[in-house]
C-alpha cells in the first residue's frame, strides 16, 4: 500500500455516486417493464413475432406505443443516474449496483404476479444483494482513479471492434436460429464497453482533454449503444424482461468492472486480499443473480411438477401484461401488469 490517499479518503463525493447508481437501477428495472410490454403489443398488432429481429414496421410501431415510450424515457433516466454517477465516482463502484435492477424487477412481478417468493428465490435475492454491497463497500475505499490515456483507450477501441465484429458475424450467420440468451449476452457485452467509453469519455472533458481521440470514442459509443438497444429490444420480443434484466445485469457490470480493473487502473492500490474479496463478494452476488433467474417465483409456480399455488390476483387477473391488441397499454404501478382494463 502506499501513503496516497485512496478511494473515499481521496474522492468523498464518490459516496454520492453510490445513490445515484442505487436510483439509475430502479429506472432501469421499471424502463425493462414497461418497454417489454410495448414490444409485445406491437408484436400482436403486427401479427409476427420478432425472435429473428425486430423489423422496420415493428420498430416505427414502438415509437408509437406509449407503454415503450414511458419505459424509454425511464431508461433514459436511468442513463442520466448512471452518467452522473460515473462522473463522480470509479466504475468498480457504481456499474456493480446495476445489478439491484434485477432485484427490483423480481419483486416487482411477484407483487403485481400474485406470486409469493419462495425460500431459494429469498436467498437469491439476499445473495445477490449481499455480493453487490460488499464489492461495492471495498472498492469505496480501495478504488482509484488515474487520467485515462491514449493507450487505455486504444486498448478498449481495438476490444470492442472485435466484439462488435464477432457478434455481427454470429448475427448474419445464425440469426434464424438465435434466442433471447444471445441478443441478451451480446447487449450485456456492449453495453459493458458504453459504459467504459462515457466514464472515459467524461474523465477526458473533466480534464479539459477533448480531442480527435474522444470524438472516437464518442462515435464508438453511440454505436454500440444503438446495437445494444436493438439486441435488447430483440430480446424481449423472444425471452420475459427479467430475463433481459437477468442478463444485463450479470454481464454488463462484470464486462465493465474487468475493464475499469485491469485497463483502467481502478483497483490497482487493492491489496491481494482485497483483490481476493473482490472475486468472492463478485461470485456471491452472481450466484444469487443466476439463483434468481432459476427459482423466479413464477417461473417455478408455472411448473406443474412444483405445484405452487399462485396468488389470487395473478389467478384472477391473468398472465401479466396481456390485453386486446386495441386496448391502451399504459397505467399505473400496478395498471402495468395486474390485468387491470388499461394493461397492454
Amino acid at each position: 500500500m502506499s501513503d496516497q490517499l485512496i478511494g473515499v479518503f481521496q474522492n468523498p463525493a464518490l459516496l454520492l455516486g453510490i445513490p445515484l447508481a442505487l436510483a439509475g437501477a430502479v429506472f432501469m428495472s421499471l424502463g425493462a417493464q414497461y418497454q417489454h410490454r410495448g414490444v409485445e403489443k406491437v408484436e400482436r398488432i403486427s401479427g409476427t413475432e420478432g425472435n429473428e429481429g425486430l423489423s422496420a414496421a415493428q420498430i416505427k410501431g414502438l415509437l408509437t406505443r406509449p407503454s415503450w415510450l414511458i419505459g424509454t424515457l425511464m431508461l433514459g433516466m436511468a442513463v442520466i443516474c448512471q452518467l452522473s454517477a460515473m462522473s463522480i465516482a470509479p466504475l468498480i463502484v457504481v456499474q456493480p449496483l446495476g445489478a439491484v435492477a434485477l432485484v427490483v424487477t423480481t419483486l416487482l412481478n411477484a407483487r403485481v404476479s400474485g406470486h409469493t417468493p419462495t425460500r431459494r428465490s429469498l436467498i437469491a435475492i439476499a445473495s445477490c444483494l449481499g455480493g453487490i454491497f460488499l464489492f461495492v463497500g471495498l472498492a469505496a475505499f480501495y478504488a482509484v482513479e488515474r487520467p485515462i490515456g491514449d493507450t487505455d483507450l486504444f486498448t478498449i477501441l481495438a476490444i470492442l471492434l472485435v466484439v462488435i465484429i464477432v457478434l455481427g458475424a454470429c448475427w448474419l450467420i445464425l440469426r434464424h436460429r438465435m434466442r433471447a440468451l444471445f441478443y441478451v449476452t451480446g447487449a450485456g457485452i456492449l453495453y459493458g464497453f458504453v459504459a467504459t467509453l462515457a466514464k472515459a469519455v467524461i474523465s477526458r472533458i473533466q480534464a479539459g482533454d477533448f480531442d480527435w481521440l474522444t470524438v472516437v470514442c464518442v462515435i464508438a459509443l453511440i454505436a454500440a449503444a444503438a446495437v445494444g438497444a436493438y439486441f435488447v429490444q430483440t430480446a424481449y420480443s423472444s425471452g420475459p424482461p427479467d430475463l433481459v434484466i437477468a442478463g444485463l445485469t450479470v454481464i454488463d457490470p462484470i464486462v465493465a468492472v474487468i475493464i475499469g480493473a485491469l485497463i483502467l487502473g481502478e483497483a490497482s492500490e487493492a491489496p491481494l486480499a482485497v483483490v481476493i474479496l473482490f472475486v468472492v463478494a463478485g461470485a456471491v452476488a452472481v450466484f444469487g443473480v443466476f439463483g434468481l433467474a432459476k427459482y423466479h417465483p413464477q417461473v417455478l409456480s408455472e411448473s406443474q411438477e412444483l405445484g405452487i399455488v399462485r396468488g389470487s390476483r395473478g389467478a384472477d387477473a391473468g398472465e401479466p401484461g396481456r390485453a386486446d391488441a386495441g386496448g391502451s397499454d399504459v397505467g399505473g404501478p400496478d395498471d402495468a401488469s395486474t390485468g387491470s382494463a388499461t394493461q397492454d
